[in-house]
């Protein structure tokens, strides 16, 4: 390879497309005197070893995975919820099953994760997950049996969805109640578990698009900015307008 008859910005294409650069490659790299080849190699080993911790630290996240399938369960589902806290709105459950080959660079927990991250990682789920699905439980129901219970129901129709029935199933936090499927409970899972972190961002995403959508119904909660959370101006909207269909009553609203 004579990169010293490419041009930078044609070097700079080529190892853009490039994952490894082969020994030979690398030397005759550095032998190129231009600042411009230099800085291009510095940057491609700093991605380079940027890439190396990211799979060092997903691998990490699939340990329960790896354990699981090392004593023979193939199905794994991870489940997660989201939107036990806000004051309106429902709540929102996941429950998707990963390919094992395949992973996901900065799949993390929602929580820990822009919105335009979110809806980037929520994409590359969705089309190299074997499975997913999503399941709700609705203010009524919510108010009905309170939140604990609804997230129990959400999570159960989010597992009832997937098109791979689980042989094993890892949720972030409490055991699903009632759960026709072998599980075990993971305190703060959404960080220490690959499949229950996917859960997590597909409730997020999921529960973030309805509450977006209900905004244009009731723009005055600025549910658009709070998604259904307590914040300072969600409640003087509602001591101002009281609360419309989609807030719980079970709740501590607190308007007058």
């Amino acid at each position: 390879m004579r990169f010293e008859e490419m041009t930078i910005a044609e070097l700079k294409a080529y190892l853009d497309g490039k994952e490894e650069l082969s020994p030979e490659e690398e030397e005759t790299l550095k032998a190129d005197h231009r600042r411009g080849a230099a800085a291009l190699l510095r940057n491609f080993n700093r991605e380079k070893e940027t890439y190396r911790q990211e799979e060092v630290r997903l691998k990490k996240m699939l340990s329960e995975e790896d354990h699981l399938r090392n004593k023979g369960y193939e199905a794994i589902a991870g489940v997660d919820e989201a939107g036990r806290g806000p004051l309106a709105g429902p709540v929102i459950a996941a429950a998707v099953i990963l390919d094992p080959a395949i992973l996901i660079r900065n799949l993390n927990d929602s929580k820990q994760l822009s919105s335009a991250a979110r809806e980037k990682i929520f994409d590359q789920i969705v089309f190299n997950a074997l499975s997913y699905g999503i399941g709700s439980a609705s203010r009524e129901e919510i108010d009905q049996i309170n939140i604990h219970a609804a997230s129990m129901i959400a999570m159960r129709r989010a597992l009832e969805k997937l098109a791979i029935k689980p042989d094993y199933v890892l949720v972030d936090g409490f055991f699903i109640r009632d759960c026709p499927y072998q599980q075990k409970a993971i305190k703060g899972g959404d960080t220490l578990s690959m499949s229950i972190a996917a859960a997590s961002v597909l409730a997020k995403v999921s529960r973030d698009k309805i509450m977006l959508n209900l905004h244009r119904e009731y723009p005055q909660y600025g549910f658009d900015r709070n998604m259904g959370y307590g914040t300072a101006e969600h409640r003087q909207a509602i001591s101002s307008y009281g609360p419309c269909p989609l807030h719980r009553r079970s709740f501590r609203l607190n308007y007058s």
